[in-house]
């Protein structure tokens, strides 16, 4: 089974608010990996939109995501680029 560690940053002026949590759980739904966030020594189920609003996570912050599982690399791929794409609110 594969594990994968990626660093991303948040780019989005408003950080990880109500959207682009909905946008990563959405992205998540039809994989099976497990995928978590980490940041600021917190560790949260990427699966739950309320666990990444609790993250309170702003603008330029640093956020690890490990996903793990046959399809971890897709799920990864694409949340990295939900992030480089700020979830759409460039």
């Amino acid at each position: 089974m594969a594990k994968i560690v990626q660093k991303v940053k948040v780019k989005n002026p408003l950080g990880l608010h109500t959207r682009p949590a909905a946008w990563i759980v959405k992205i998540l739904q039809p994989l099976k990996s497990a995928v978590s966030f980490t940041y600021r020594e917190e560790t949260i189920n990427a699966r739950s939109i309320m666990s990444i609003l609790m993250l309170a996570a702003k603008k330029n912050s640093q956020i690890v995501i490990t996903a793990e599982g046959n399809d971890a690399e897709t799920a990864v791929k694409m949340l990295v680029q939900a992030f480089e794409e700020e979830f759409g609110e460039k």
